[in-house]
């Protein structure tokens, strides 16, 4: 919603500036500029990125709409979840969650969060780590190190479309200035035309400089910035659930360990020590 606003206040800053200005809005429309730069950057964006970063790029582009930031809500269920898991294993052992981390989505603690299971990355990385802990004898400053080495590769690979739209955003102005010159080509066969023909072509030229800087900077490079916030985002969920889970095989009470993914959750998604308090009181 937030991207659709901001690419009306910026339209809406640029065409307003120039007609109070007494611009003509009619030299500012040039399709043939537009197909120019365009598809010079799509060509571009072909050529710089394997299939596979096509699709991820034109998946993050279509839901960055319905994207939405991680909320106070979605915190909480996963801290609820891994409390969950936590005290059975306590009680009843490791054995007693085999079923639940072999098939999550069959699984009633999980679904009882829906939030949590929905988030395929999240699920695997709980299911995952408490597989390698019932199977193997890993040490828990292994374990952690095995659970960033996983991070990195993730952020790696949910970073790409970020750096693919900021690359291309990179090339734009570059783009411009060629729909420009070009434009100016155009321009000298009109040489012996009287001044307001010549002058004309070239303010036409000259808008392929202006729609390639404004593409860059006012929609192509935020949205690239928008998808790195998403990704930097996705980590920190994570990153609360690694946090909780390495806690806890190290040896923490259940509660402790939730305490411990409390504290690195973001400020503005933090939920009070109290608030996590009432809602595991309520839960039980």
């Amino acid at each position: 919603m937030f991207v659709i606003v901001g690419f009306l206040v910026v339209t809406t800053s640029v065409i307003g500036g120039y007609l109070l200005a007494h611009g003509n809005l009619s030299v500012l429309f040039q399709p043939a500029e537009l197909v120019i730069i365009g598809g010079a950057a799509l060509g571009g964006f072909l050529i710089s990125n394997p299939m596979k970063v096509v699709k991820a790029t034109v998946g993050a582009l279509l839901g960055i709409l319905a994207s939405t930031s991680y909320q106070r809500e979605d915190y909480l269920e996963a801290l609820l979840l891994l409390n969950g898991l936590f005290y059975k294993i306590r009680q009843q052992g490791l054995v007693s969650i085999e079923s639940a981390v072999d098939s999550p989505q069959d699984s009633p603690l999980f679904n009882q969060y829906p939030k949590v299971i929905k988030n395929h990355q999240a699920v695997n990385l709980i299911s995952d780590t408490l597989r390698t802990v019932m199977t193997t004898t890993i040490a828990a400053h292994e374990l952690e190190a095995l659970i960033d080495t996983e991070l990195e590769t993730y952020y790696d690979e949910i970073i790409l479309p970020s750096k693919a739209i900021n690359t291309t955003a990179d090339g734009l102005p570059g783009l411009g200035i060629v729909a420009a010159v070009l434009g100016v080509v155009i321009t000298m066969g009109y040489i012996s035309e009287p001044p307001e023909v010549l002058g004309n072509h070239i303010g036409a030229a000259l808008v392929g400089t202006f729609i390639g800087v404004l593409l860059c900077y006012g929609y192509v490079g935020p949205l690239g910035k928008n998808l790195e916030h998403e990704a930097h985002e996705k980590m920190q969920y994570l990153n609360v659930i690694k946090v909780s889970l390495i806690a806890f095989l190290g040896g923490s009470a259940p509660k402790v360990a939730v305490e411990f993914g409390r504290r690195v959750i973001p400020e503005n998604a933090k939920p009070t020590f109290a608030e996590v308090e009432e809602v595991l009181r309520q839960k039980k």
